[in-house]
């Protein structure tokens, strides 16, 4: 099959969709029962036909949070909001948090474990602040004591004598100041707020099964659900379902699978048992989503995982969540899910791992990670600074000798946003983008990306080719049933962030099933400054961008300022199952910790990354074959 690959200037048509898309056929029931809106449609901006990119973050932490909390954060949900709108935060070390540019959309996503407990432990008027657990929560000190304390109140609030703390009352007032925050920040058409929360389950053998629960508008349950109830994530579904048959709509966003220790993508139940049809509609149905990069690394995929993908080994952080232990990577990355979905569906019709992506932060400081000039970091007062994040060396050596703190903050990232394709700037426009999987994730930058598939698909210079495209394909996040031997046409599209460095290259990552195993490539389908892609190796040359790392300076005059491409793919089966997605990168620009290295006067560490190209990843499109 010819490979069609072609570059054009910007082009406006690639900013909107179509009036009337084409739904695609799903192979799986992931529809939820329709949910009622709460805003009069007289009340809602008119909603823009050509659909727009959104970006947002929905994993931000506060006060209510235990742990962020003991780091230091005091920031309100009201102050979180007002952050993401674009006012200013203070940090717990004292410094100013503001965004350049204002998010669209935003969630706290407080842990629902002890939800505003410790907060009430510090507060000497109360009557939980005399349990035995609350000594020293009032007079926390520095980095070393609150990660003494996290330690230990943690070591508590896991044990059986837990429930002492459990104070149902404190958690429900919580809540419903993180319900009333949101809906008095939602404001249609120019910011979106939504309730929502973390599920924090953690299996002691397997590793991190953490959701962020995303609720679609004002209605939401009396108290979350959380791991007080069950760590088991099939009965937070069956929650979500029973919320759901009484008009409470959700969904539920599982991160740091890379964290996991091969838990979060199983071939079997939290049982052992082997994943059937029930299994797989019901994750589907509560879990259209999974988080692609924050702080504590990506999880699109791992070198051990995928070999000959150049750029896989990318903002890895090795470890289990909250540990020093390595995290196993099979069972714990994105592609490989998506590959073994593909297994089972070609096997037994049957794929529990047909997710679409977003990025998000993981902030415990009410805000965000910060950018890689300007890092935050996560955890407020243990990794305010270089030094105790490890980019920066100690005044005086470990008695090991390192010069370095014994800490894996090192391994965190500036990273990420969620990024959707919707309507209009409301609560039902982004969440029906969410369920419909027409959304992107980002390492932190602000790059916008489409993808289209289809047997019918427009020219790049067509002036109607988004409407076109959406007539005759599905868009990123859709199912394309093949037709006969003809293969499908795919169009890739990806600007860059106006504040960012330019892109390097546009790539299409591929994963099918071939004589019952699965495998992928990847393709770049364009190239800046004029590049070829080699016919032999699917590659871009080099464009020659680089890093000056005394300033952190890059080449001027290369790059491009969006990529796009319509393309074949060169070794197309009809007869396998396949999946398709895009990554675009950026040339490369100076990591956080470089930069960190630079203020503080001293070269970078030299097992640390210098640099980094900030990335792209939309979410797939399914090609299956014509029954």
């Amino acid at each position: 099959m010819r490979t069609l690959i072609t570059c054009w200037a910007i082009a406006l048509t690639l900013l909107a969709c179509s009036e009337d898309p084409a739904t695609p056929a799903a192979t799986v029931d992931t529809s939820p029962a329709e949910a009622p809106q709460n805003t009069a449609a007289a009340e809602l901006p008119p909603a823009n036909p050509q659909r727009d990119a959104f970006f947002g973050d929905l994993h931000v932490h506060t006060m209510y949070s235990f742990d962020a909390f003991i780091f230091g954060t005091t920031s309100s949900p009201d102050d979180a909001y007002e952050f993401a709108k674009g006012g200013t935060i203070t940090h717990p070390a004292g410094f100013d948090m503001k965004l350049d540019v204002p998010l669209d959309f935003y969630g706290v996503s407080d842990h629902a474990f002890y939800l505003g407990v410790l907060r009430q432990m510090a507060d000497p008027s109360t009557e939980i602040s005399s349990h035995p657990a609350a000594e020293g929560m009032s007079t926390l000190g520095g980095a070393a004591d609150r990660g003494q304390k996290f330690g230990a109140i943690l070591e508590f609030m896991r044990s059986e004598r837990g429930e002492e703390i459990n104070d149902p009352a404190i958690r429900k007032d919580a809540w419903d100041d993180i319900v009333a925050a949101a809906n008095r920040h939602n404001d249609p058409g120019n910011f979106t707020a939504f309730i929502a929360y973390e599920y924090t389950a953690t299996d002691a053998d397997r590793g991190n099964l953490h959701r962020n629960v995303i609720f679609r508008d004002d209605n939401a349950p009396e108290l979350p659900f959380s791991r007080l109830d069950s760590s088991n994530p099939e009965d937070l579904w069956s929650w979500m379902d029973g919320n759901r048959a009484n008009g409470i709509e959700s969904l539920a966003i599982p991160h740091n699978s890379n964290g996991s220790n091969g838990s979060m993508f199983m071939l079997t139940d939290n049982a052992g048992r082997p994943i059937d049809d029930a299994y797989a509609n019901q994750r589907m149905r509560n879990e259209p989503l999974v988080e692609i990069a924050q702080v504590k690394g990506t999880s699109d995929t791992h070198p051990a995982l995928s070999p000959n993908d150049e750029w896989a080994e990318f903002e890895i952080m090795p470890f289990r969540i909250a540990t020093t232990l390595y995290s196993e990577p099979n069972g714990s990355y994105i592609r490989q899910a998506y590959l073994n979905g593909l297994e089972m569906q070609a096997e037994r019709d049957v794929n529990p791992y047909k997710f679409g992506v977003i990025g998000s932060s993981d902030t415990h400081n009410a805000t965000y990670a910060g950018e890689e000039d300007d890092y935050w970091s996560k955890v407020g007062l243990r990794d305010a600074d270089g030094v105790l994040r490890g980019s920066v060396p100690l005044s005086e050596p470990r008695s090991n000798g390192d010069r370095y703190a014994d800490t894996y903050f090192n391994t965190w990232s500036a990273a990420g946003l969620a990024g959707v394709w919707a309507e209009a700037n409301t609560r039902p426009a982004i969440y029906d983008a969410f369920r419909r999987k027409e959304t992107f994730g980002t390492s932190g930058t602000r790059m916008k990306v489409r993808f289209f598939a289809g047997n019918a698909l427009p020219e790049l210079d067509d002036p109607d080719m988004i409407a076109a495209a959406y007539a005759g394909g599905v868009p990123m996040g859709g199912d394309l049933i093949a037709a006969g031997d003809l293969a499908p046409t795919f169009i890739a599209w990806a600007a860059k962030d106006p504040n960012a460095a330019p892109l390097q290259r546009l790539q299409i990552i591929k994963g099918w099933v071939e004589d019952g195993a699965a495998r992928e490539r990847v393709f770049d389908v364009a190239c800046s400054d004029g590049g070829e892609v080699d016919s032999e190796t699917q590659r871009c040359p080099d464009n020659g961008a680089e890093v000056n790392l005394s300033d952190c300076s890059i080449t001027q005059g290369v790059g491009a300022a969006e990529l796009r491409a319509r393309w074949q793919d060169p070794d197309y089966d009809p007869e396998q199952h396949a999946l398709y997605y895009v990554r675009a990168l950026e040339n490369p620009t100076c990591r956080w910790s470089t930069w960190d290295a630079i203020r503080a006067g001293v070269a970078p560490r030299s097992n640390m990354p210098a640099t980094i190209q900030e990335r792209v990843w939309s979410s797939p499109i399914w090609v299956t074959p014509a029954p």
